[in-house]
């Protein structure tokens, strides 16, 4: 059942919304959206859609991104596998939300899935479980699994023995057969992937990334004005 009711909107909050996608995977950045919409303004039959991510299927993530994108305030970031590997996973994505959340650039409070507010912000507070609760989370992660997924489908068609177009980076059996067959790539994170592809063997710079919103850059450059955004 999905969790919220275009009927209940006005006890939706306006606020920003914020989750990542990738926090997981051995390769690849972690991605981050930030969301806002008035619940009251936003077309119902999206509201009544959201939910998190992991429980919608891909056609309707697709199917729901360019909507929320067109009525809602959106902007994305990226910690790369460079910076997960230097500072950890943690860091990076708590870095990643407070860049996506200054892109914004909207005085409203955050609301962050998760146990960990983002450093920084006075208005910020985690909300675990936060995307069956607030549904610009909701929507923050449908876009950033949307826009992650694709990228990897993207890196998937030049280094095609791991499975990405698939397994979108995660631990899956063809992923770590090819991991124990061909070693790391430049996209691969050497501190989640050190039992799998145990060689010490230098990273190449990680590839520029060609494909879906012009690989992520256009993508996290600036953020979407959706219609309830518009101030």
């Amino acid at each position: 059942m999905l969790p919220f009711d275009a009927a209940q909107a006005n006890n939706y909050p306006a606020v920003i919304g914020c989750d990542e996608v990738g926090r997981g995977a051995l390769c690849g950045p972690v991605v981050v959206a930030a969301v806002w919409f008035d619940p009251r303004a936003i077309p119902g039959e999206i509201l009544a859609a959201l939910d998190d991510s992991k429980r919608l299927k891909r056609a309707e993530r697709e199917r729901l991104t360019p909507l929320i994108r067109a009525h809602a305030r959106v902007a994305l970031a990226a910690g790369s596998r460079a910076l997960v590997d230097r500072i950890n996973v943690r860091g990076a994505t708590l870095d990643a939300m407070a860049r996506a959340v200054r892109r914004l650039g909207l005085d409203a409070p955050v609301l962050v899935d998760g146990r960990d507010a983002i450093p920084g912000l006075a208005l910020c507070r985690p909300v675990i479980g936060g995307d069956r609760i607030v549904p610009q989370i909701a929507a923050a992660s449908i876009v950033a699994k949307t826009v992650r997924d694709a990228v990897m489908r993207s890196l998937a068609r030049r280094h095609p023995a791991y499975g990405w177009d698939s397994n979108v980076g995660y631990g899956t059996k063809t992923h770590l057969a090819g991991l124990a067959t061909l070693g790391r790539s430049a996209h691969h994170r050497c501190s989640f992937t050190r039992a799998y592809a145990p060689e010490t063997r230098a990273h190449a710079p990680e590839a520029r990334i060609h494909g879906p919103e012009s690989a992520l850059r256009t993508a996290t450059a600036a953020p979407s004005a959706g219609r309830t955004g518009r101030s």
